[in-house]
C-alpha cells in the first residue's frame, strides 16, 4: 500500500434492495422519539444533582424496616425536589418526605482549631411493599 493510496476515497459500494418474502407480514415496530429517551436521560441526571448519597448508618438501616431511607441531599435542595428525585431514580412511590439540616462543629486539634463541614439530609418514607435497594449485593 502506497502513500498514495491513503489519501484516495473509498469506492462506494452498491446496496440492493431486499426482496419481500410473500405471505409473511412485518410486524410493527415501537418507535420510540429521542425526545422521549432525552426527556427520561435529563429527570435521571437532575435525580442525580439533588441526591448526593445515601446516608448508610445504623440508624438509618433500622429505618428501613419502617420504609424509611436517609440520603444526603444537596444544600439548596427542597422537599418537592427530593421526592422527584427518589421517585425517578428508584421507581418507587414517596409517601413524605423529612429535611433535617445538620451543623457544621468545631473541632480541634491540639493547638488547631477547624470545624467539621455541615450536611443536609432527608429521611425519605415510601409506600408499604416497596423497597430501595441501597446498597447493591
Amino acid at each position: 500500500m502506497g502513500i498514495r493510496e491513503i489519501f484516495k476515497k473509498p469506492k462506494k459500494k452498491i446496496i440492493e434492495p431486499k426482496e419481500e418474502k410473500v405471505g409473511q407480514k412485518e410486524e410493527p415496530k415501537e418507535e420510540v422519539k429521542p425526545s422521549e429517551i432525552k426527556d427520561k436521560k435529563i429527570k435521571f441526571l437532575k435525580s442525580y444533582n439533588i441526591l448526593k448519597s445515601p446516608h448508610v448508618t445504623e440508624r438509618a438501616t433500622d429505618l428501613t424496616k419502617q420504609n424509611q431511607y436517609i440520603f444526603k441531599v444537596w444544600p439548596e435542595v427542597n422537599k418537592p425536589e427530593v421526592k422527584k428525585a427518589v421517585e425517578n431514580l428508584y421507581g418507587v412511590n414517596v409517601l413524605s418526605v423529612k429535611i433535617i439540616n445538620v451543623p457544621s462543629k468545631k473541632r480541634r486539634l491540639g493547638k488547631i482549631k477547624g470545624q467539621r463541614k455541615g450536611y443536609k439530609k432527608a429521611i425519605v418514607k415510601i409506600r408499604e411493599g416497596q423497597k430501595i435497594e441501597v446498597l447493591p449485593r
